[in-house]
């Protein structure tokens, strides 16, 4: 029986992930897998560049807008979710596209979630608080006491991902760095990984021109319909979180946009630590570089 490939696009944010998973999805007749962990929420479409109407069209895509912000949604829902899909894709495809910047969803489809221990109740509560009366800064000090390795690699902007570490940490009394990282899950498919780079003023170039696309695009009416439900997990995000501050008289709106700029290249910086860690093999991520990459996938997986 021919092998199965699980094609994945790999890279930070702007570096044209979308665009190439999309021309791979026709060349190779099949479907797209999306494991960026805001863009599967309906309502966060302008701030998360989920794709246009247009680009949806012209290839299937999955877990995009399927969730609700209001729905409670992890990286374990995911793993349930997309493995009985994927298998059941394979069925008809012998190739299937999986892209995204999240790199635990990335994580999970390719390998398997690591195992953690129970977790006592009592200490997200305790955590919850924390967060409500100091704000993130004291997870963020927390967790270096507790984990500092850990907090070089979160997205510090999500309390989720922080208060999960920090409740393993008070539960188990090691850190939650320890747990990462184990013995894998051999999964139905071969995977073969695809990174786009680019040196980083040109990224960071990239980076601001989309903020701009967004705000012009109406990320700030985007931001204002979300703001009553400021306080939910999907909206601890970048380009969402600058605005409520502008709407709460912190900062003012030109502030919000360049805080967008630079938290957004902070969160790119994050997210290239996270996938050099995989045996990808690298292409710089521009358009003129798609026939080289889709002659060394139809070479790997032929």
């Amino acid at each position: 029986m021919k092998s199965r490939y699980l094609i994945s696009i790999i890279g930070p944010t702007a570096i044209g992930k979308t665009a190439l998973a999309i021309r791979l999805a026709t060349i190779f007749d099949t479907d797209i897998i999306s494991a960026d962990s805001r863009q599967f929420f309906k309502e966060m479409k302008i701030g998360t560049a989920v794709p246009t109407s247009e680009e949806l069209n012209v290839a299937k895509h999955h877990f995009i807008g399927h969730k609700s912000i209001s729905d409670e949604y992890s990286v374990g829902h995911f793993e349930e979710e997309a493995i009985p899909l994927i298998n059941k894709l394979f069925e008809k495809k012998n190739a299937l596209i999986l892209v995204g910047g999240s790199g635990l969803y990335i994580d999970a489809v390719l390998f398997g979630l690591d195992k953690f221990p129970e977790v006592d109740a009592k200490y997200r509560l305790q955590l919850d608080a924390l967060l409500r009366e100091n704000g993130i800064e004291a997870l963020h000090k927390l967790l270096q006491e507790k984990d500092p390795i850990y907090l070089e690699k979160v997205d510090r902007n999500n309390p989720h991902r922080l208060i999960r570490a920090l409740e393993v940490c008070l539960s188990s009394g090691k850190p939650y760095s320890s747990f990462l990282n184990q013995k894998k899950i051999k999964r139905n498919f071969q995977h073969l990984i695809i990174g786009l780079e680019t040196e980083r003023e040109k990224l960071y170039r990239r980076i601001n021109k989309r903020v701009d696309q967004m705000v012009s695009d109406g990320l700030e009416a985007e931001a204002k319909s979300l703001y009553p439900y400021k306080q939910l997990n999907a909206l601890q995000t970048v380009g969402y979180q600058e605005f409520f501050d502008f709407f709460d008289g912190k900062i003012s709106k030109v502030e919000a946009i360049e805080s967008i700029k630079q938290n957004t290249r902070r969160f790119a910086k994050r997210q290239i630590t996270w996938f050099k860690k995989y045996d990808a093999t690298w292409f710089e991520g521009d358009s003129e570089n798609y026939q080289a990459i889709t002659a060394f996938i139809q070479h790997k997986i032929s």
